[in-house]
């Protein structure tokens, strides 16, 4: 099994470049970067996560994933780099196709788009989208990425996303394109994998909670006519005080994962605040209980 690292790249993280040469080195088999471009000041929504409702500060200081990951792609040789995840209903799409084939092409072929529609309503709106066809958006932009990044003349007509034929090069490396992972919940998102995407990164408290919904979602991937053998299976898991036990790691592999991403709102906020070295170094157990599996 395969253990994924995220960090939330900050102007206090630190050497973004010397933290992504410590996850090679301890063993992780990919580093991921969220994205918010931007916190509209006067945000209502309330932030799903935590028991209070109140979103952490540091989401505000966030740098862009993109920059975040060609950084890390060029200080590393083997880690597969990842979006987790990218707001694409907040992105034009042209220059999104762009900016992934071009980090794609340029790191050998190690990038994993890790996509969703987002939960922010202040946010996606202040970035020009339309909160209420966000999935609509979302889907759209991924089928005209992947003709983007395929065809060397790219149209496409949707409802929302639309433009003439175009050139958009470099293609990326991985044929026919980078995964495309969609980080969601719910029976919604299971029926939005199965029809669109190559593999699911929900947030799971369990791997019995994660075995019944691979369980749904493999079913409707059949529905749908594609072979649930090649979803990447990637949840996002709080990793505690010292990550998985071995135990635990094949428990989730037994539920489909082929992944595991450790995350949780601590360590999400300690990688904000400079922290990110210490916990590469404390979960790097991890990847040596996960050999094997």
């Amino acid at each position: 099994m395969d253990i994924g690292f995220l960090v939330a790249p900050t102007e206090r993280s630190g050497d973004l470049a010397e933290i992504a040469r410590a996850v090679e080195a301890h063993g992780y088999e990919s580093l991921w970067i969220p994205e918010h471009p931007v916190i509209p000041v006067a945000m209502k929504t309330g932030f799903p996560f935590t028991p209070d409702n109140q979103l952490p500060e540091h989401y505000g200081r966030w740098a862009d994933p993109f920059v975040a990951l060609t950084v890390a792609a060029c200080a590393t040789r083997r880690i597969k780099i990842g979006t987790g995840i990218c707001l694409l209903p907040e992105r034009e799409p042209l220059i999104t196709a762009k900016v992934t084939a071009s980090l794609d092409f340029f790191s050998g072929g190690r990038l994993i788009f890790g996509v969703g529609a987002g939960w922010l309503r202040e946010e996606t709106e202040v970035m020009g989208a339309n909160f209420g066809l966000r999935w609509k958006r979302t889907r759209e932009m991924v089928e005209a990425l992947r003709i983007l990044w395929t065809q060397k003349e790219a149209a496409y007509q949707g409802e929302i996303i639309r433009f003439p034929a175009v050139r958009c090069e470099p293609k990326p490396l991985q044929k026919p394109g980078p995964p495309v992972l969609l980080g969601a919940h719910g029976p919604k998102a299971l029926e939005r994998v199965a029809r669109t995407y190559d593999g699911w990164m929900p947030l799971v408290r369990s791997a019995e909670e994660l075995r019944e919904s691979v369980e749904q979602l493999r079913t409707l991937v059949r529905q749908n006519g594609r072979n649930p053998d090649q979803l990447q299976i990637s949840p996002l898991v709080d990793p505690g005080e010292n990550g998985p036990s071995r135990e635990e790691l094949k428990a989730f592999h037994a539920a489909g994962a082929q992944r595991l991403i450790l995350l949780s709102q601590a360590t999400v906020a300690a990688t904000a605040d400079g922290r990110a070295q210490e916990l590469i170094d404390r979960f790097a157990p991890v990847t040596e209980r996960a050999k094997g599996i």
